[in-house]
């Protein structure tokens, strides 16, 4: 355990992922939330009525029956709302965005406008209720800086649990492609190796570079503008150093993989988490529940690239449209079958690809594959809290924790786009919306 002072503020580094509560940017007043519904702990689904939550300093520290304040306190009325935890994306991408100018701006922006860019998306992606989010692929000094500055209060925005760099093979999805030689060479990360001891380095250097969760891409992706499919990219021998190495720095491993075999060899390798998951089959399903791996299905980038690539506007590269025309159309029905096989679903959206602050569109995907609203609910608190081994302290609101709240007018429960339109935000007991 490492323990830093900065000011008034104790941040507490306990193996990958850093606490989340910083008492320098907490409210030194009182605040009672008065709430109409309130759905405390999604893992139960128990909606109480006429409920006051206590924020002291950045944490709820008691939830009471009735509407009550006291003189001097600060008064959230939110009696005809329905209020639960703040919402976790495990999946996001704040530097950038998918659009016509995408592969422009990759040789056009430096790190520091990358960071004032995410900067304008964090503060969406707040105000549509996410208050912690992954950000698993960014150029590490814009998404390192903006985590920073969102931790002291500069910057409006969900807390950002960040890998940086993806770790990926020379010529993968996760290196520059398709550019000339002597622009790739410039803008390769550091991040990109080939062979087991050097992807134990490449490892080891992003968690050197600051990153909290190691993101690897395992097959070939849509978004990488190369012809090379969407199978496996990196040896199994590969895919066990990378875990290794990881591991025992204390970080977990998640792994972007649409192809079978990809997904396969990184759970046989002791892998702790897919995103996408598009062609995963029975062995997947098996390995995911053995491991207790999550999947993160990432639905909203499925519809947005299929959409894309179909549609009379498609600015997607000839390589890309391909790809996105085969994965697009397959990852819904993929959800429906690991939901049907008992694997665990934390919520990602893989935003980015689709527009900052449209989170909240994968909840009625999530449905839609056949999860209730409350299971789709769960996927965006006390699952993704789980899936980060941040349980202690997000994903449900009870004495000790964050202060993560949003409302909505009416019943997510009965109609989970309710989520789209959340009304108020709350986040380390500051009132953000």
């Amino acid at each position: 355990m490492k323990r830093l002072l900065s000011g008034a503020c104790a941040l507490v580094l306990t193996g990958a992922l850093s606490g989340v509560a910083c008492a320098q940017n907490a409210p030194k007043e009182t605040v009672f939330v008065q709430a109409g519904r309130l759905l405390a702990d999604p893992a139960t689904g128990k909606v109480e009525t006429a409920k006051t939550l206590v924020l002291e300093n950045g944490k709820v520290v008691r939830i009471v029956d009735g509407y009550v304040a006291e003189p001097g306190g600060k008064v959230v009325d939110l009696k005809d709302s329905f209020v639960l935890p703040g919402l976790i994306d495990s999946h996001v991408h704040l530097t950038g965005q998918q659009g016509p100018t995408s592969r422009l701006d990759e040789v056009t922006q430096s790190s520091a406008d990358q960071a004032m860019i995410g900067a304008g998306y964090a503060r969406k992606t707040l105000m549509a209720g996410f208050t912690t989010v992954a950000d698993l692929g960014a150029e590490n000094q814009a998404i390192f800086a903006l985590r920073s500055g969102i931790k002291r209060g500069d910057v409006a925005g969900p807390r950002i649990i960040a890998a940086g760099s993806a770790v990926s093979i020379h010529g993968g999805h996760g290196d520059i492609n398709g550019y000339s030689d002597e622009v790739m060479h410039v803008l390769r990360p550091t991040s990109v190796c080939s062979g087991a001891d050097d992807c134990r380095r490449a490892t080891r250097e992003q968690v050197w570079h600051g990153a909290d969760i190691i993101k690897i891409t395992a097959t070939g992706g849509v978004l990488s503008n190369t012809a090379a499919g969407l199978a496996q990219q990196f040896s199994d021998d590969e895919l066990k150093a990378i875990v290794d190495a990881a591991h025992k720095m204390g970080r977990k491993v998640t792994a972007h993989a649409h192809g079978v075999d990809g997904i396969n060899s990184f759970l046989r390798a002791g892998g702790d988490s897919i995103e996408h998951g598009t062609y995963l089959d029975a062995e997947s399903i098996a390995l995911f529940k053995k491991n207790g791996g999550y999947l993160v299905p990432t639905l909203m980038a499925g519809d947005f690239v299929y959409r894309i690539a179909s549609g009379p506007n498609n600015f997607l590269t000839p390589a890309q449209t391909a790809k996105a025309l085969d994965a697009g159309p397959k990852m819904l029905a993929m959800a429906r079958r690991a939901h049907e096989g008992g694997v665990k679903i934390a919520f990602g959206t893989d935003t980015g690809v689709s527009a900052h602050g449209d989170n909240a569109g994968e909840f009625a995907l999530l449905v839609k594959a056949g999860l209730t609203p409350l299971e789709a609910i769960q996927t965006a608190t006390v699952n993704a809290a789980d899936h980060f081994s941040l349980s202690s302290e997000i994903g449900s609101l009870a004495p000790g924790k964050a202060a993560d709240l949003v409302a909505v007018k009416g019943d997510p429960l009965k109609d989970v786009t309710e989520l789209q339109r959340v009304t108020s935000v709350i986040k380390g007991g500051v009132v953000y919306k």
